[in-house]
């Protein structure tokens, strides 16, 4: 059974204070390219599965998209690869960007 969180904006704040995590960006690629949270991979199709075949499961994911809807699919999928503490961004980068 796959399992995932929703995460604030003030709990991701949180988590990335309290050491290592990993985001991923899951908007398109200008989106992308136009403006993301630092240290952010862009993950599309073509590299999902070197993600999946690279990453470290047990290092907390952060799954982003626009505004918090598209990640809890994408968080949903990755939970089911395997990783083992993933969540999903509410809110999205809009939401992130609006408080930086």
């Amino acid at each position: 059974m796959s399992s995932w969180q929703h995460l604030d904006i003030a709990g991701y704040k949180t988590l990335v204070k309290g050491g290592s995590v990993q985001v991923v960006d899951i908007r398109d690629d200008e989106s992308y390219q136009a403006g993301h949270i630092p240290g952010a991979q862009a993950l599309n199709d073509s590299t999902l599965p070197q993600f999946i075949g690279s990453a470290d499961k047990t290092t907390p994911l952060v799954v982003c998209c626009y505004h918090g809807n598209s990640s809890q699919n994408a968080a949903d999928f990755l939970s089911q690869q395997g990783f083992e503490n993933v969540y999903s961004l509410d809110g999205g980068y809009t939401a992130w960007a609006a408080q930086e």
